[in-house]
């Protein structure tokens, strides 16, 4: 199993930055993928950004590429969500996942291919 918590979230202006730090635990073999989710009130869990541990392969969702960048740093088994250019449409809890299986491309983006969550971290994006 793997165990996720999430940090870095808060409150900015839009236009601001935010990193969202994932640290993660347990099982190797439980996060071969990582991936970031976001969840507004009265809408669906959304894919934003994922890759694959074991390779540098990164993917976003439309809506935040060339604004966020994920990373990872395997030493402190810590993924990352640099969150630049902040727009209030950015706002939701966004959550930290990961995956048993290798994914690449838009399957990075899809909450049914994870296992394991975090409890989430609030960011509030003001106009």
């Amino acid at each position: 199993q793997a165990q996720l918590v999430e940090s870095g979230g808060g409150s900015v202006q839009a236009g601001g930055s935010l990193r969202l730090s994932c640290a993660a635990s347990g099982n190797t073999y439980s996060r071969r993928s990582m991936g970031w989710f976001r969840q507004s009130p009265g809408k669906e869990r959304e894919g934003v950004a994922g890759l694959y541990t074991g390779y540098n392969n990164p993917y976003y969702a439309d809506a935040v590429k060339g604004r966020f960048t994920i990373s990872q740093d395997n030493a402190n088994d810590t993924v990352y969500l640099q969150m630049n250019k902040l727009k209030p449409e950015d706002t939701a809890m966004y959550y930290c996942a990961s995956s048993r299986i290798w994914l690449a491309g838009p399957s990075l983006l899809r909450p049914g291919n994870y296992d394991y969550w975090g409890q989430g971290t609030q960011v509030t994006v003001s106009s």
